[in-house]
């Protein structure tokens, strides 16, 4: 049978550059939020000229980027796997300095390269639709470096930002949905709905109209597969680490499901508040609660030390559902400029919060293993 390519143990040693990328993926990120502040108008210091227009590049390329290719090179395991988030950091940190010569969306666009190159690697050790999806996921990367290269605007390239991290998420949870029995049928329909979604992305090149249509069948198509499909259904009904990562979970597919209804309806990535919408609905209401949902999986198995599950993580998630439905209701929708920028504002808290929260347990999770038993402190103090 072939091996399976998991993520690594959290006890196996971790090379001495996985800090230094995560660190780079970070200021990517904090880069890429005040880029974001600067694109709801608030009253900032503005950087460089045209930062706010690298919002989209640095946090899907430049921070989840580096994360996601961090995360495929540790399972891999083999050290020229980790060329890819090296580029991709590279490549996020020169874009957010406004490196001159396009050197930033090069190296961005080589880290894309690598990271479909680990695919093609894994593939082999494990030939499964779920590392194909991924794969596919991956393509989307290099193919939206080479639009952006090729001098199209992010509105027009950003349907493969797209591609790259719901092909990417739902390939991992296809993997798991094994845990729940899918038949080969099920499996064949979630085939069908990731293809009309690629094809979508591969139409919307020559006709963007129709090809973001398309795109957001397939997003509705893959959102219903999830739902019913993922194990998340079933740990909902577990308290504790379980019922927090499913909540996170099936919210995020509700979200991944009204941007496809969004796309279907508006049809064209061209600015204004639909478009607003049509992004944020999966960046943030999809994508984010993925990560918030994954974190304690992803971060034992790149950082190898554990994020102890404790209930204040709903905290940042409830926070994020409640602000990104200000921002397109209120904001996007209803037309509030206050209600876009009060909830654009604190979808950033929140995502910050959950950083902060996360960055907090895992320092306490590592006290907690060093620390001796409660029964032996105590017999200290009264020895004393």
């Amino acid at each position: 049978m072939p091996r399976t390519v998991t993520p690594a143990a959290p006890t196996r040693r971790r090379p001495r550059w996985v800090p230094p990328l995560m660190a780079a993926a970070v200021v990517c990120l904090l880069v890429g939020l005040w880029a974001g502040l600067l694109h709801l108008g608030l009253a900032l210091p503005p950087g460089r000229g045209g930062i706010a227009a690298t919002h989209g590049p640095l946090m899907v390329l430049g921070f989840l980027g580096t994360f996601i290719a961090l995360e495929r090179a540790v399972a891999l395991g083999t050290t020229w796997a980790y060329l890819a988030p090296a580029a991709t950091a590279a490549g996020g940190i020169a874009v957010a300095l406004g490196a001159p010569g396009g050197l930033g969306p090069v190296l961005l666009t080589a880290g894309g390269l690598g990271l479909v190159a680990v695919f093609v690697v894994i593939h082999r050790i494990q030939p499964a639709l779920h590392n194909t999806v991924l794969a596919a996921g991956a393509a989307c990367w290099p193919i939206a470096g080479a639009l952006w290269l090729g001098g199209w605007d992010v509105p027009r390239f950003v349907p493969w930002l797209v591609g790259f991290l719901v092909l990417t998420i739902a390939g991992e949870r296809l993997e798991l949905s094994r845990l729940v029995g899918a038949t080969g049928t099920a499996r064949r329909l979630f085939a069908g709905a990731a293809g009309v979604f690629a094809l979508g992305l591969l139409v919307s090149l020559p006709a963007a109209p129709a090809g973001v249509r398309i795109a957001g069948v397939g997003l509705v198509a893959v959102a219903g597969w999830l739902g019913y499909h993922d194990i998340a259904r079933r740990t909902v009904r577990i308290a504790g680490l379980p019922r927090y990562i499913a909540v996170a979970l099936l919210t995020g597919y509700g979200w991944l499901a009204v941007a496809g209804v969004l796309w279907i309806v508006i049809g064209r990535m061209a600015g204004g508040a639909g478009y607003d919408a049509m992004l944020h609905a999966i960046f943030l209401g999809f994508v984010l609660s993925m990560i918030f949902a994954h974190a304690p999986v992803i971060v034992p198995a790149v950082l190898g030390r554990s994020l102890p599950y404790r209930p204040a993580l709903y905290v940042p998630l409830v926070l994020l559902h409640a602000t990104l439905l200000l921002r397109i209701v209120g904001g996007d929708l209803a037309g509030s400029r206050t209600a876009w920028q009060w909830g654009g504002s604190l979808n950033e808290v929140a995502l910050l919060l959950f950083l902060a929260l996360a960055a907090s347990l895992v320092v306490q999770g590592r006290h907690d293993r060093t620390a001796p038993p409660r029964s032996s402190r105590a017999g200290t103090v009264r020895s004393g």
